[in-house]
């Protein structure tokens, strides 16, 4: 693990940005960026194109360590190059922003009032590879769509088995079990949520540094004990479908919680902007997430 990393995370101000996409998700956001379904034919095709996008993004002055503590990368985008050098090098060495990698398969169907993630059975061999790119950390995906107490303890221990895993090879998981914005009773859920957390947290050893990615929660500041807690390196928030204006009111009003935003980001990028135009609405955007994350 990379202490100086570890130090940035835990320590800095800034968020982080997700930049992770995958199958599923990506024509939507090509979609929100202007490059039409007509634009490519084959899947390789579909992810030269968000590389594009993302190596745009990535290279944007605006696009910065003084801002930005992090970025979260899909698996192609880890083994894909920018002027030569791996993604995650680029964006450490060139950039000063370290490097996170999204390590879940997509989400299973809908059980229980939850969806828990799809097996990863090349799991171990994926890790390895993280390390070989010098990635710092890794995110996993479930969500959370009713206030099921069963289901909701399936997820945590989901989510606590398998980032002990990952923490074993020296990487730092982001925990992410996403309560859905319009569950019907999200602040139930939150509560069930923390509770199995904290007790979760408990049985792991305080060696061993965890990271969270949660919706912002319907109650300020409701995820202290969590931020508290000597494990946590840092707690982030999602924007959940919630647009950049509302997730960073709502972000404001939650001390120490930083923004990790993806659809919210790129808000307002477009592939025909010239780049002027698109440093100038990127850097608006990083601007705004970043000052809702300094609360």
């Amino acid at each position: 693990m990379n202490q100086k990393q570890l130090n940035k995370m835990k320590n800095d101000k800034g968020f982080i940005a997700a930049l992770d996409q995958s199958g599923g998700s990506t024509p939507k956001a090509l979609a929100a960026y202007g490059v039409g379904e007509d634009s490519y034919s084959t899947e390789a095709e579909m992810f030269d194109r968000v590389h594009q996008m993302r190596t745009r993004i990535i290279k944007s002055p605006s696009f910065k360590k003084e801002h930005i503590l992090g970025a979260i990368l899909f698996e192609r985008t880890m083994d894909s190059l920018i002027d030569g050098a791996y993604t995650s090098d680029f964006l450490w060495d060139k950039k000063g922003i370290v490097p996170f990698l999204k390590v879940d398969k997509g989400l299973a169907d809908l059980n229980d009032g939850v969806q828990l993630m799809k097996p990863i059975p090349e799991l171990d061999e994926l890790l390895k590879r993280a390390n070989e790119r010098n990635v710092f950390g890794t995110k996993m995906r479930s969500v959370i769509k009713e206030a099921s107490a069963s289901g909701i303890k399936s997820i945590v221990e989901q989510q606590f088995e398998i980032g002990l895993k990952i923490a074993s090879y020296g990487l730092v998981p982001i925990i992410e079990p996403e309560v859905d914005i319009n569950c019907p009773d999200k602040r139930a859920a939150e509560k069930l949520l923390i509770e199995n957390i904290l007790a979760s947290l408990e049985k792991v050893d305080k060696s061993i540094p965890l990271m969270f990615k949660l919706t912002i929660p319907d109650e300020a500041n409701f995820y202290k004990p969590l931020m508290d807690d000597p494990r946590v390196v840092r707690v982030v928030a999602l924007s959940g479908g919630y647009s950049r204006e509302v997730a960073n009111k709502k972000l404001e009003e939650n001390n120490g919680l930083i923004a990790s935003f993806s659809r919210a980001l790129a808000e307002g990028l477009s592939a025909q902007q010239s780049d002027a135009e698109f440093d100038s609405i990127l850097g608006s955007s990083i601007e705004s997430i970043y000052k809702a994350s300094i609360t």
